[in-house]
Formats: structure tokens, sequence, C-alpha cells
């Protein structure tokens, strides 16, 4: 593994959040991610309790080397550009890969009448006893971004509970305070509270089509901020009685993975415009708990090069080929993190 060191405007935090996702890009992602996309066939997952997910899963035509379930950020999707370009990466190094919509993203807000909101962390967890079960591999991995690193940790954290075998979990810029983080989006540079202001309400738009009958559509022309939405559809749209009680429900803070029982392992970057790494302090000290913090990355960025290779891609393979072989593979030198 070489250290993430980029140069020049690649340290600027802002660069590499944006950049991480540009269409220029997706188009250095598309040639390697082609196999995984050429093999993926769209799947709709059984969550239990009448809920489903959509999810994509490649698998390999010889022998897999495990299976790993993507999971992407906040309105992001099974096509995100972080997606593809991990999941092409594990895809071609010989790794199956199921990438999971989480509830309303992608093309899914069909499948169910009542909205996504983050705390429904049942549906994630029967989505992935799903995958386990329809797809059984000896090695079973789970890997998020943003709010996808957030909903890994806590699946990750209640698998002995409910019976998921886990390898290997890894975290990539995790939301750990979902206050802080909604803070962040609102004082911080305009054009990241816009961009999902934007999209949630895209979002949101395609779901009253669907289902007129949630009656919010003359309501959600006049929200004009993440503010303002969060305290109009959490007491309204979730079971929770105000935005403060909601974000509290899905916080990783404190000692919610003290229950770890399987490696976890966390990719933050101090800089990090959305996710403070001044948090990850505040997590449960666990064993199998391991944080990897660099000074530069922005948010799910680690763009190493003005090439757009990412770094992080490389260090999510190198984290669960090591879970695989923690002495070193067989015949090779032992691998270190």
């Amino acid at each position: 593994m070489t250290d993430f060191a980029p140069t020049g405007f690649l340290q600027n935090p802002h660069a590499q959040t944006l950049l991480s996702s540009t269409k220029l890009r997706r188009l250095r992602i598309y040639p390697r991610a082609r196999a995984m996309v050429a093999a993926s066939k769209t799947v709709v997952l059984d969550c239990g309790d009448g809920h489903q997910l959509l999810g994509e899963f490649a698998t390999q035509t010889k022998r897999s080397k495990g299976l790993v379930t993507l999971i992407h950020g906040w309105e992001g999707n099974s096509q995100s550009s972080y997606l593809l370009s991990a999941g092409g990466t594990l895809f071609n190094a010989g790794y199956d890969v199921f990438r999971l919509n989480l509830r309303d993203h992608g093309p899914s807000h069909h499948l169910n009448r009542e909205l996504f909101n983050s705390a429904r962390l049942d549906e994630v967890i029967g989505a992935i006893k799903t995958i386990h079960t329809t797809y059984p591999h000896d090695w079973q991995f789970l890997a998020g971004f943003s709010l996808g690193g957030n909903f890994a940790l806590r699946v990750a954290a209640k698998a002995e509970e409910v019976g998921l075998s886990i390898r290997q979990t890894v975290g990539i810029c995790p939301v750990v305070d979902p206050a802080k983080t909604m803070v962040a989006l609102e004082t911080g540079w305009w054009g990241y509270e816009k961009y999902f202001v934007r999209k949630w309400q895209k979002s949101l738009q395609k779901k009253i089509r669907l289902y007129p009958e949630l009656g919010y559509k003359d309501k959600l022309l006049k929200l004009k901020s993440l503010r303002e939405m969060n305290s109009y559809f959490v007491p309204n749209h979730t079971p929770f009685a105000n935005p403060a009680d909601y974000f509290e429900a899905y916080s990783i803070a404190g000692e919610v993975l003290a229950t770890l029982s399987s490696p976890a392992h966390i990719i933050a970057a101090e800089d990090d415009p959305i996710i403070l790494s001044e948090d990850l302090c505040r997590l449960a000290k666990n064993p199998h708990l391991h944080i990897e913090t660099k000074k530069y990355g922005g948010h799910c960025g680690f763009v190493e090069n003005y090439q757009l290779d990412s770094w992080l891609d490389g260090r999510l393979l190198d984290i669960i080929n090591l879970s695989r072989y923690p002495g070193g593979q067989p015949g090779k030198a032992g691998l270190s993190q």
C-alpha cells in the first residue's frame, strides 16, 4: 500500500470532493467498470415486513474470491461514480459485487410506499441477509460511503445479534454525528447544501407522483433549505417528533459500535468539509475497529493524481484482501496495513 499524498490543488478538500464525481472522472471509470457493469443483473430483494430494496449483482465467470456488498451515500445510487469505481476495481480483482440501493435511491421509488429515512436500519439488515442467503460465499464483505458507511457500520454492529457473518466492514467517510453533518452542510460552502436540496427535492417529486396520497406535493415547493425540509418531513413522515431525535437515531457516536464482533475499518480525511474528523474520537473503543485518517481527501474523494485515479479503490481492495489472509497470502510476503 502506498500512502495518499496528493499535490497542488488536489490538496484542496473541495477539489477532492467535487472531482470524485465529475463527468470527466466518469470517463476514466467506465473502462475499468465495464466488465462489472456487463456482468450485472438487477435484483429486487425481499427485506422482510413487506419491504423491498433494489440492487445490482455482478458475479465472476470463474471462482470468486468472495462477495462485497457496497452501499452508496445519501442521494447517490448504484450508478454513482464512486460505487462504479470501487466496484469495478473489486470485480476486476476477482470478487463478486452487489451494489445496493437504499430505499428511494436509484430507480426504486415504486417499491415501497413510505419515504426513506436514515433510521431504517432493519430493512438494510434484511437486504444484507437476503444477499448472503441468495449468493452464499465463505467470504462476505460490506463497504459503504458517507451515509452508506454509516449504514454499513451499524449493520456490522448488529451482525452477531441478527445472525450475519461479515468478514470485514469498511466505512469510507461515514456519517458519525448527523446533527453536526447537517450544520456543516448548512454553514459550509453554499454549493453543498444546494446540491442536496436539489437532489432530495427531485427524489421526493418522483415519490409523490407515484404515491400522491402522501400529501406533500404543494408543501414541497415552499421548502428551500435542508433545515426547512427536515423540520417538515421528520415529524410528518418518520416516527420521530423532531429532527434532533431523528439525527440521534442514526448517529454512530457513543457506544453504538461497542458491539462490533468482526473487523471494521474506517477511512476518513482530516479535511472532510462534510463529516468532521474530530467526531471520530467519539466512537466506541472496540478492538475490532480500526480508524485510518489521511490529512487530505475531502469527502469520499482521495483522488491521487491529475489523471483522476482513485487511491481509495486500491486501499479498499488492500483491506479486503488482507482480511482474507491476515498473515499474508500463501506464497507471498506478509501484508501490512
